[in-house]
Order: C-alpha cells, then structure tokens, then sequence
C-alpha cells in the first residue's frame, strides 16, 4: 500500500490577508493614505497581530504599504520622488533590454515582440480597471523578457505590483483604449528608436502622476 500523499499546503492567513489587501488597494477601494490598522485588520480576520503585521510586510516589501514612525502603516502615496525613482529603475532594467533586443535583425524583433503585442490586445479587451492594470504589467514584462536575460526579466517581475500602482494614479488620464493605442504605439517605437523610446515613454507616465495630483490632490 502507498504512503498517503499529504495535501499540499494552502496559503498562510498572513498571505491571505496580503492578497486581498493588495487587491483592495490596485483596485482603488483602499485609497492612497488610508491608515492600516493592525487591531482593526486583526478583528476582521481573526488573525493576530503578528499575522497581520506579516502581510503588511509583504506590502511594504511591495512598496504598495508605507509605515510611519509612530503612526503605523498606511496605503502608499506615489509622490514626485518615488514616481522618478520607479521611472528610474524600470528605465535601467527597460532599456538594457531594449538595447540586447536592438542587435537582432527586424524579423527576430517582429517574433520577439508577439507576446507584449498579445498584452497589448489584453488592455483594449479589459473590461474593469483591475483587468487593464495587469494586461500593462504585462506588455512592459513581456518586451523585457523577450531580451532573453533571465535576471532582468526576474528583476523587472518583481516591480509588477508597484506599475499597478503608478497605473491607478494616471487612471483620470486613460480609459483601456486609449491606454493601448499608446503601448501599441510604444512597441513599435523601440523598434525604430531603441532606448530613446523607453525613457521618453516612462518620462510621459511620470509626469502624468504629478499631474493627476493638480487634477485630484491627496486629502
């Protein structure tokens, strides 16, 4: 007789707690500066303190959740400083990509784009917010990993939930049309232009996150 297999382990309450509060917040129904109470977070799941404590972590690991000294933690706001800083870094990940794509001639760059254009077609077919949110992830992954650098691909992947979060900011700015007329637009730039399209790109959603600010300011 065979050893009775174990079922395999579902998530941990704190991942839990993390998943729905993630969603809560890409979704827009946490809004940026909404405090994070632990006692209260605690109440409404039955978890612990420690537990919550874990998946606020997760958060803050996600640049998603922000603590502050003596106040505890709190949903996230995109300022001036950390838009730059994303734009910054998915830039230097982006455009190295983009640089490794530039040596290939224009049939290989046409196959190695197909899956961000698949992406791209996910964003116009969005049909909530959430959905479109995702599909830009997306677009922007698959164009890095079609480098074929498995530690860039992995180094951008990591940044997925924090373009979600840019996303909701510049979300006045778009609806899932026009949000994929521009990518559309973009794929076929850094075919002709390389690197100046990636930062000129990333320079425009940087600037509209200031800008959505002067249109709606935090509270």
């Amino acid at each position: 007789m065979s050893p009775r297999r174990r079922p395999a382990p579902g998530p941990t309450l704190a991942t839990s707690i993390a998943d729905d509060l993630r969603a809560r917040i890409l979704s827009g129904d946490l809004e940026p500066g909404t405090a994070l109470r632990e006692e209260q977070i605690a109440a409404s799941t039955g978890a612990s303190r420690h537990t919550v404590r874990a998946a606020l972590a997760t958060l803050n690991a996600e640049n998603l959740v922000e603590s502050v000294p003596y106040r505890g933690s709190r949903v996230a706001r995109l300022d001036d400083d950390a838009a730059r800083a994303l734009a910054e870094f998915r830039g230097a990940l982006e455009a190295e990509a983009v640089r490794l794509l530039g040596s290939r001639d224009e049939a290989s760059w046409a196959d190695a784009l197909e899956p961000a254009r698949a992406a791209v077609d996910r964003v116009r077919s969005a049909t909530t917010w959430a959905e479109a949110e995702a599909a830009h992830a997306d677009v922007h992954l698959a164009l890095v990993a079609a480098a074929g650098s498995p530690r860039i691909t992995a180094a951008y992947a990591g940044l997925g939930a924090e373009m979600r979060l840019l996303l909701l900011h510049i979300r006045p700015h778009y609806d899932a049309a026009s949000l994929a007329d521009e990518h559309a637009a973009y794929l076929d730039d850094v075919v002709t232009r390389g690197t100046d399209a990636v930062h000129a790109h990333l320079a425009r959603s940087t600037a509209l996150v200031a800008r959505s600010r002067e249109v709606d300011p935090p509270q």
